[in-house]
């Protein structure tokens, strides 16, 4: 059963370890309303890896190393996302490996450069986000880089707050669990 439901609506390449969960939200119906509502969908390769879930051990974050993982942006899907940007709407992001995808994609400035490559980008508060304005996420285990990344988005106090009302809920976790919508 997990060969059909591990897979996102995305998925068109072989290659990853793991599915990009945020991305298994979505159906195809559901892409289909999004786009007739007019908002733009932009395709994106991602290669997610098995650090995706290694867990932080060490206080400080600086010395904390991502496994890499390896993406592809076209230059149509970055020009599309920086149109976007630059007529002042959102860029969300489904999934901590697409906001690493489009950040380590900045050459300089806050362009979205199309790329070919890996990236081992480790985001962490305070560091400011910039290309992603609104982050699709599931929710996460602590100490995990997912949830770290998820805390450079909004304060650490609502998020933890967050996450007691998902407990006190019965929400679901990790991979086949809820998401969270941060605005």
């Amino acid at each position: 059963m997990d060969r059909e439901r591990y897979q996102s609506v995305f998925a068109e390449k072989p290659g990853a370890v793991a599915a990009p969960t945020a991305g298994l939200h979505f159906t195809p119906e559901m892409m289909d309303r999004i786009r007739k509502k007019g908002v733009k969908t932009v395709p994106i390769t991602l290669h997610i890896g098995l650090g995706t879930f290694r867990q932080v051990m060490v206080e400080d974050l600086h010395r904390h190393h991502m496994d890499s993982e390896y993406f592809e942006i076209s230059e149509e899907s970055a020009q599309t996302i920086n149109n976007v940007k630059d007529a002042g709407k959102r860029v969300v992001a489904a999934g901590a490996s697409v906001v690493r995808a489009l950040e380590s994609s900045i050459i300089s400035g806050t362009d979205v450069n199309p790329k070919k490559t890996w990236t081992d980008k480790f985001i962490f508060p305070p560091q400011d986000l910039k290309v992603v304005n609104v982050f699709l996420t599931n929710l996460h285990q602590p100490k995990s880089t997912l949830l770290i990344l998820a805390s450079a988005f909004v304060d650490r106090q609502f998020l933890l707050k967050s996450y007691k009302h998902a407990v006190n809920e019965n929400y679901r976790f990790l991979s086949y669990g809820d998401a969270m919508l941060i605005l």
